[in-house]
C-alpha cells in the first residue's frame, strides 16, 4: 500500500475536521509527521486543489473541493434532501427565502435554497458566494472556528455596504455573541438592502458543516423580528444535525 498516500489522506482528513486552518509545525504535532513531510504533503494537496494556504498567515485549511470530493456521499445521506422538509417549514413560516450555505476559506456557498413567493424578495443562486463575515449564514458557521482563524480574518475586513462591520474588534465582538446565543444575523451588511438571520448545522463529531438561514428585504425583515425567528431556525438547524447523525446517534457535544 502507498505510504504516502495514506499519510496524504489522513493529513487532508485531519484538516477536515479541524476547526480552523493550522500551521505546519501544528499538523505535524497532530499527525505525527515530521515538518518536511508534512510541509510537502501539504504542498502536494494545494496544488491538487483540495488544501489552501492563507497568503498572510502560512496557515492551511481544506477547500470546497473535499466537500465536492464528498458530495457523492453527501448525496447518498441527502444533506439537502434532509434540509429540504425544515427549509420549506421556514418558508411557509416566514415567506421569505431560506438558504442552506456551507463555508470555503472567506466566503459561503449556496447549495440549496427555496425562494420567497414575495415578487420583492433576496437575490441569490445555488453555487453562489458572498463574503462570510457579511452574511448571517457565513456568520453562523465563522463563529465556530478558531481564534487564530478569526483573529486573521478581523484584519482583512473590506466594506461592502455602509453597514459592513470592518472594525476587527466590533467583528471579534460579534463572533463571541454568535457562539452565546446559537445563531447570527445580517443586517444589510452585504446588501444594504438585504437583511438575514442563520443558524448553524452541526455533525455528529460537532463541528459546522453548513447553515441555515433566512433573507429577505430590510423593509421586510425587521431586527425585531430576528429573535423569534433564530428560535425556529435553531430548532432546524438541530433537526438536520440529527437526522445527519442518524438513529442511535448523537452529537459529542452540545452548542
Amino acid at each position: 500500500m502507498n505510504n504516502t498516500l495514506i499519510k496524504g489522506l489522513a493529513l487532508l482528513e485531519m484538516l477536515a475536521h479541524s476547526e480552523g486552518a493550522l500551521g505546519v509545525t501544528e499538523v505535524s504535532a497532530k499527525t505525527g509527521l515530521g515538518k518536511s513531510n508534512a510541509h510537502r504533503l501539504l504542498q502536494g494537496l494545494v496544488e491538487a486543489g483540495y488544501v489552501r494556504q492563507d497568503p498572510s498567515s502560512g496557515d492551511y485549511t481544506t477547500t470546497i473541493k473535499a466537500w465536492e470530493l464528498g458530495s457523492a456521499v453527501m448525496a447518498k445521506i441527502g444533506l439537502t434532501q434532509m434540509a429540504e422538509p425544515f427549509m420549506a417549514s421556514l418558508l411557509n413560516r416566514f415567506r421569505e427565502t431560506v438558504h442552506l450555505s456551507v463555508l470555503e476559506g472567506d466566503e459561503v456557498v449556496y447549495i440549496h435554497k427555496l425562494d420567497s413567493p414575495e415578487p420583492v424578495r433576496a437575490y441569490s443562486q445555488v453555487g453562489g458566494r458572498a463574503p462570510a463575515y457579511c452574511v448571517a449564514t457565513g456568520k453562523s458557521m465563522l463563529a465556530f472556528q478558531s481564534a487564530a482563524f478569526l483573529e486573521a480574518m478581523s484584519t482583512r475586513l473590506q466594506r461592502h455596504s455602509p453597514r459592513t462591520i470592518t472594525k476587527a474588534a466590533e467583528f471579534l465582538s460579534e463572533m463571541d455573541a454568535v457562539r452565546r446565543q446559537g445563531y447570527a444575523v445580517n443586517r444589510g451588511e452585504w446588501r444594504e438592502s438585504v437583511g438575514g438571520c442563520a443558524a448553524p448545522i452541526f455533525d455528529p463529531a460537532g463541528g459546522v458543516i453548513a447553515a441555515i438561514g433566512v433573507s429577505g428585504p430590510i423593509e421586510r425583515l425587521r431586527p425585531s423580528q430576528f429573535k423569534a425567528m433564530s428560535v425556529e431556525l435553531i430548532k432546524a438547524a438541530t433537526g438536520i444535525g440529527t437526522e445527519i447523525a442518524g438513529p442511535g446517534l448523537s452529537k459529542s457535544k452540545t452548542r
